[in-house]
């Protein structure tokens, strides 16, 4: 049996309640995933939607998972989760969504193989993604780019807010 990997995921829904959306994500992580376990989840905060501006504001968050799936089956089971919270996959890039799972990183493994790259591209341009890694593994190294402490240094402002955890639903 292979020993567990650290997996970090990037959870983000800007639709319905986008806060309820987040919990209930983490919810199904801890209780979805074969042979995987929480071991850790950042505060939400609410951002600007990245793409198209007339959508409304993100809840994001990023959560620490010890897991024994490999990278791929692990993607298709955040993606069956996506489905089950009424994800609907369409060619919109960035736009509106109930729910969006990110393989973030898993391990310190580099993969770069038709619809699976890992470390996420976007960690370096995301605050929404940076400052919850920095707050789960303030030592994290991003394979390819570096301490994320030093990445979040380089970042020119944010537009983040730490989500009340009493908005709980």
């Amino acid at each position: 049996m292979n020993a567990p990997v650290s997996a970090f995921i990037g959870i983000g829904a800007n639709l319905g309640d986008p806060v309820a959306q987040v919990f209930d994500a983490l919810a199904r992580l801890a209780r979805d995933l074969p042979e995987t376990r929480p071991s850790g989840r950042s505060r939400l905060y609410r951002n600007p939607p990245m793409g198209p501006r007339d959508q409304p504001d993100y809840v994001n968050a990023v959560a620490r998972l010890e897991t024994r799936l490999e990278p791929r089956a692990l993607l298709h089971r955040l993606q069956a989760i996506e489905v089950a919270c009424g994800r609907r996959r369409d060619a919109t890039r960035w736009g509106p969504r109930l729910l969006d799972l990110d393989l973030l990183l898993f391990g310190e493994e580099v993969i770069d193989e038709p619809g699976l790259r890992v470390p996420h591209p976007g960690i370096p341009e995301r605050d929404f993604v940076l400052l919850p890694l920095l707050e789960l593994a303030p030592g994290l190294m991003i394979p390819g780019h570096g301490p994320v402490a030093a990445l979040c240094r380089g970042m020119c402002g944010t537009g983040l807010q730490a989500v009340a955890e009493e908005t709980r639903a």
